[in-house]
This record gives structure tokens, C-alpha cells and sequence, in this order.
């Protein structure tokens, strides 16, 4: 039943009176837990109603992004560098484009 938790977990769960069970996990096992806590973050994400529980887990979801770019030698700042330069050569969500195809000529309609 296990899962990654952060850091502090553990000495919470003590001074609550419990004796939590731990172990450091080896690389792969470590970047196989970060993506299961991403997935599980995701699908909290999803289910979260209003605006600071998704913020919330958005906080979640940045953390665990910031591990598994560290685990791949970067950081979360140049990570935001490539999505600022993705950004800037194919654009954003901002306008909230839904491509039903490729090959159609049809004009932009609301949906």
C-alpha cells in the first residue's frame, strides 16, 4: 500500500504519536513512484471543485514536476523556459482551439 510522500511526511505521522514505516527508494523505483504521484495528482486535480482546491493540487502537480525534472538533471525553471518557447512558436490555450480535423476548410465556430 505504499506511496511516495514528501519529506516532512513521516516526522507529521510521528508527532502524531505513530511509527511510519520508510524506505528510500533506488532511481528507478524513485522515477517510477514520481509517475504515479503524478498520475494520482492529475486525477485529484480533475475531481477538485473550486478555485484554491484546484490550486491546491496544481501545487501538488508543480512539485512533483520540479522532482522528476531534477531526477532528469534540469529544473523546474528551465522547464518553463521550454514551455515559454514552445509557447512563443505554436501558441498557448489562450483562445481555446478545438482542431476536429486537420483537413477541413470549415471557419472557426463556437462550441
Amino acid at each position: 500500500m505504499g506511496k511516495l510522500v514528501r519529506d516532512k511526511i513521516p516526522d507529521l505521522i510521528r508527532l502524531d504519536g505513530r511509527a511510519p514505516h520508510v524506505i528510500a527508494l533506488t532511481d528507478q523505483d524513485y522515477r517510477n513512484a514520481l509517475s504515479q504521484k503524478l498520475r494520482q495528482e492529475v486525477d485529484e486535480l480533475l475531481a477538485a471543485d473550486g478555485k484554491i482546491a484546484v490550486l491546491g493540487e496544481v501545487a501538488d502537480i508543480l512539485e512533483v514536476l520540479s522532482a522528476i525534472v531534477v531526477e532528469h538533471g534540469a529544473t523546474l525553471g528551465s522547464a518553463i523556459e521550454v514551455a515559454r518557447d514552445k509557447r512563443e512558436q505554436r501558441g498557448g490555450f489562450k483562445i481555446r482551439l478545438w482542431l476536429e480535423s486537420p483537413d477541413t476548410t470549415e471557419e472557426l465556430t463556437s462550441r
